[in-house]
């Protein structure tokens, strides 16, 4: 099982970014995933779901209405879209396997004028 983010950068404050997170190595559609992030000095955090077959999605309330996760299972690649980003949003965004247990490697989202 391999999962690769990408995507991460700076953007000011109200701008947005599109994470991306390639899978391998396993049958993709087959499997919910997760986005979460880590704050420097902060516990990893929650920030959306999606089920297998895209039925279903949740997300923390810090980002409601701003965040989109979304999955293209063709292409074996999940998504987060983050608009109206506010320097709370910075950290690293990990891309996750709950079955199983798998993280990638994160991508580290900075906010910032």
């Amino acid at each position: 099982v391999q999962l690769v983010e990408s995507g991460g950068g700076l953007v000011q404050p109200g701008g947005s970014l599109r994470l991306s997170c390639a899978a391998s190595g396993f049958t993709f559609s087959s499997y919910g995933m997760s986005w979460y992030r880590q704050a420097p000095g902060k516990e990893r955090e929650l920030v959306a779901t999606i089920t297998a077959t895209y039925r279903s999605t949740t997300y923390a309330d810090s980002v409601k209405g701003r965040f989109t996760i979304s999955r293209d299972n063709a292409k074996n690649t999940l998504y987060l879209q983050m608009n109206s980003l506010k320097s709370e949003d910075t950290a690293v965004y990990y891309c996750h396997r709950p079955t199983g247990g798998y993280w990638g490697q994160g991508t580290q989202v900075t906010v910032s004028s």
